[in-house]
């Protein structure tokens, strides 16, 4: 059996061609399980991890993270009952030659792959959410707008925001559209622009990227899928993980740079399983509850899919009555879907035929909104895990809905 560091000729031909098939997500996998039954279970998470913020729905890189992070620490390495006897061996065989020797010879330049972006959508593209769009005034727009009033009253331009809500809702657009809002660049960071299968590269790529929006700022630096960078220490037994998650507390401190002007916005599915450190003051201390688009904003969600389809005589707002709960994603399907069965039909007769409002209807019977699981889960910890009041607001709509 390999040992960590050591992969043995089988891992390392697979890695070679993974670095020649990177989205070869199969083989990613088959990576990850070998690196864990070699017990090297930060690599394995690096590699599963990566899976994961391609495919969030894929269960088998979901089942490696978990496993990953439930396998203890290796022991340390047993120290050596003699210390090598430096003098003799020179005595014996001559003087080493060190020259070939580097400090670090496997040390891997982290780099980074995330691009900075200057988005052009603003609050304006964003259908619905009036609350949503009133915290985000009062959080970042607002007081960047009013310099004088924000100078008065010693509002710092750093800050953290955390959005979080079920999967689908838009919340990694609307952290675009905040940027686009305030003139701002954009840097979205995924899983795989941090996690790295190498000790201590993981923190060098989030120091790269906060040193890269130091230098754009004014900037927005958005981390999607934020719980699992920041995955609760509390019975995370990976170190690989536990030294990520303070080099991320570290950054957001500023310890290590100025992040005036740095707006550190997250995302996340799971909020619950953000260390409580990352929501502490002066990180991410504000949180925002994103939901499924109201009436008015499910109808331009459709609009916007069946824009540049042919369709005729829609009646959306009929169709929008029965989406209640629906996701801006479920809504694409929805069109996805309409789109098919029209297409099905011109295959057959041969002659073009629009979308009607019908194929909307016969969609909605194949599609089904995904928020219900979601809700589930949030329930259960607006009930019972509510005592210092964090998710008072997500409490308070479960209320209004009656969930």
């Amino acid at each position: 059996m390999s040992t960590p560091g050591d992969p043995g000729p089988l891992l390392r031909s697979l890695l070679a061609a993974l670095e020649a098939t990177p989205d070869d997500a199969p083989l990613r996998l088959h990576v990850a399980e070998l690196l864990l039954s070699a017990c090297d279970a930060d690599a394995a998470l690096a590699h599963a991890s990566r899976v994961l913020a391609q495919d969030p729905t894929s269960g088998p890189a979901r089942d490696l993270v978990q496993r990953s992070l439930s396998l203890p620490a290796p022991p340390p390495a047993p120290v050596a009952k003699h210390a090598f006897d430096w003098a003799s061996a020179e005595a014996d065989l001559g003087p080493l030659d060190t020259s070939g020797l580097t400090a670090h010879d496997d040390e891997v330049d982290p780099g980074t792959t995330a691009e900075v972006q200057r988005p052009r959508v603003t609050l304006a593209d964003v259908a619905g959410m009036a609350e949503v769009k009133e915290r985000l005034d009062l959080a970042f727009l607002g007081p960047l707008r009013n310099p004088e009033l924000r100078a008065l009253y010693g509002k710092s331009l750093r800050g953290g925001l955390l959005l979080y809500g079920p999967p689908g809702c838009g919340k990694t657009f609307i952290a675009r559209a905040v940027a686009g809002e305030m003139g701002a660049h954009f840097l979205s960071v995924g899983l795989s622009d941090v996690l790295d299968m190498w000790i201590g590269n993981s923190e060098k790529n989030l120091h790269a990227l906060f040193e890269e929006a130091r230098r754009h700022a004014p900037c927005v630096l958005f981390f999607d899928e934020v719980d699992g960078l920041g995955m609760s220490r509390t019975g995370n037994r990976s170190s690989g993980m536990r030294t990520t998650v303070q080099q991320f507390l570290g950054e957001l401190d500023g310890m290590d740079g100025d992040n005036e002007g740095v707006f550190v916005l997250a995302a996340t599915n799971a909020p619950w399983d953000v260390d409580p450190a990352l929501r502490r003051p002066g990180r991410f201390d504000r949180m925002l509850l994103v939901l499924p688009p109201d009436e008015a904003a499910r109808i331009a969600v459709l609009e916007h899919h069946l824009r540049d389809r042919p369709t005729q005589d829609l009646d959306l707002a009929g169709v929008t009555a029965r989406t209640d709960g629906f996701s801006g994603a479920d809504l694409a399907h929805v069109a996805e879907t309409a789109a098919e069965h029209a297409l099905r039909d011109s295959m057959r007769s041969g002659t073009v035929r629009p979308i009607t409002t019908a194929d909307l209807r016969q969609a909605l019977t194949q599609v089904r909104p995904s928020t219900g699981p979601w809700f589930d889960s949030a329930r259960n910890v607006a009930t019972y895990a509510n005592a210092d009041g964090s998710w008072d607001e997500l409490q308070a709509y479960l209320r209004r809905r009656r969930r």
